[in-house]
């Protein structure tokens, strides 16, 4: 079951630890009694109730990491298998196992809490720079299941896509039009990848048809249609500082023309173009502005080796035109009655800024709970904008958190409280327990506040989750073929011989 595990300083909240069991266990439709996920955002649910990963791949990372210590449930897996390797399993494929039928429905899509769990910082890239990722299963019929049982196919998935090829297809280049659409056309994907296909295909129609393989433009399937295939020029016409190191673009169309409506939460993918003859930068920025305006305002965090947010504070100037994606993304405020509670650390602030400018656009009745936190007054992006925003909402209460607040910073003016905005302070809140929540801000931000506010009474299908690191985590990716470099995952990979050597990047 999930717990606290300390790392970096912090505690993350993960099920990672996986423990081999004896005897059988009843297989149901969300999960394996007994089991659990800490990160419901990535893991679990109806399309990721079973996690598979072979003993072939054991066998191979014992070679590759030179470790003598990988034991079954290492990779953080339900099922450890001998066979079923990714490059023969296809999306679709049914087995049955004891009393229960499954069907494969996608690759695992690697996070950093396997490399914590085998102490190898890198290990979630290589996963995928190895094409080993293991892969999910649905379950179709409830059974118990027990090791040592046999595998049996029932049928293949139609296409005969394996893991492996459709692991290609999404995170590496080369990939064609065929395959996109052949990956559609398989009932069994889960909706987040077939998202994550027709975002390909739009990208792919921006662009003449070229393949990129970037992971940037995922968007799940419940998200609305783009208001537009692939990229098309917009033009910066403001450029305005935030705080220190945060600054909003904000962008109209080139024509003049109103753009689309963005629901507020989504965010804007662009294409930044370093100088020289090089690939361009493929980021995405959250939405930060009023919806609804006929413009975008996208607000940018530079990062100390950020490539992309240097690249803009550099040489973005007004007048100049950025390449944009549609509006995509599920973040996104639901209607209703019911309280809000909107809760972000640093610039994670930016697409619940856009929930909340919803709401008062709307003169919204609800009660809004609005959660910030801050290193001090200079870390503090949108603070006084917030302050008037919520002015104008009748049910609306705030409380700012600065971890180290500075001497000109003010307690009670500029914040409410000295500390870091954390599960204890949230459980002290009193919150409504039918309120809908989001998060936005680093990983282990969400996971600590997603168990704090499941332990005040919310419902964990009431809590939603954005990462602020998106620029951390959308990476340009390069062949590894006669160019021996490759960016994988934040980890520059180099082959010379049989080994391959690592460096991060950002």
């Amino acid at each position: 079951m999930p717990k606290g595990v300390p790392w970096h300083g912090k505690t993350v909240y993960t099920g990672v630890y996986k423990q081999t069991v004896a005897g059988p266990r009843m297989v149901r439709r969300l999960n394996i009694d007994g089991d659990g996920q800490g990160d419901l955002g990535g893991h679990g649910g109806e399309q990721r109730a079973v996690l598979v990963y072979q003993l072939d791949s054991y066998r191979f990372w014992v070679n590759e990491l030179g470790r003598d210590d990988l034991t079954p449930g290492n990779f953080g897996e339900n099922f450890t298998v001998d066979g079923l390797p990714d490059d023969e399993v296809c999306i679709g494929d049914r087995y049955r196992i004891g009393d229960a039928l499954f069907e494969v429905t996608q690759p695992r899509v690697t996070c950093y809490r396997v490399g914590l769990r085998m102490g190898e910082p890198q290990m979630a890239a290589l996963l995928v720079a190895h094409h080993r990722p293991g892969f999910y299963l649905r379950v179709i019929e409830e059974g118990e299941v027990e090791a040592g049982q046999k595998i049996v196919k029932v049928s293949t998935g139609p296409e005969a896509m394996t893991v492996e090829e459709i692991d290609r297809v999404l995170y590496l280049p080369g990939h064609t039009r065929e395959q996109v659409e052949r990956a559609l056309r398989i009932p069994a994907l889960s909706p987040g990848w077939q998202g994550s296909m027709r975002t390909l295909l739009d990208q792919a129609d921006g662009e003449g048809g070229a393949s990129s393989g970037s992971a940037g433009l995922n968007t799940a399937a419940t998200a609305p249609p783009p208001a537009w295939p692939g990229f098309r020029p917009l033009t910066v016409t403001h450029i305005q500082s935030e705080s220190r190191s945060v600054f909003s673009l904000h962008l109209a169309a080139a024509d003049g023309s109103a753009l689309p409506a963005a629901l507020p939460g989504q965010f804007l993918t662009v294409k930044v173009q370093p100088e020289g003859d090089v690939p361009p930068l493929i980021r995405s920025y959250s939405l930060s502005g009023e919806p609804g305006t006929g413009t975008y305002r996208i607000s940018v965090k530079v990062e100390p080796h950020g490539a992309a947010s240097n690249e803009l504070r550099a040489h973005i100037h007004v007048g100049d035109h950025l390449e944009a994606a549609a509006p995509r993304g599920t973040f996104c405020l639901t209607g209703g009655d019911n309280p809000v509670v909107l809760l972000s650390a640093g610039v994670g602030v930016t697409p619940v800024l856009a929930m909340l400018h919803a709401l008062a656009h709307d003169r919204s009745t609800r009660q809004v709970w609005w959660l910030h936190g801050a290193r001090d007054g200079s870390e503090h992006p949108f603070a006084q904008e917030s302050r008037d925003l919520i002015a104008t909402l009748p049910k609306a209460r705030s409380t700012v958190y600065y971890s180290r607040p500075a001497a000109d910073d003010h307690l009670g003016v500029d914040y409410a409280e000295a500390g870091r905005l954390s599960a204890e302070p949230v459980r002290r809140l009193g919150l409504p327990t039918d309120a809908d929540a989001y998060l936005c801000g680093p990983t282990a931000f969400m996971d600590s506040l997603t168990s704090a506010l499941v332990d005040c009474g919310l419902d964990t299908s009431r809590v939603n989750t954005e990462s602020a690191e998106r620029e951390l985590l959308s990476v340009s990716w390069l062949r590894l073929g006669k160019d021996p470099w490759s960016r994988v995952g934040g980890v520059a990979l180099r082959r010379r011989g049989g080994r391959t050597s690592r460096v991060r990047v950002r």
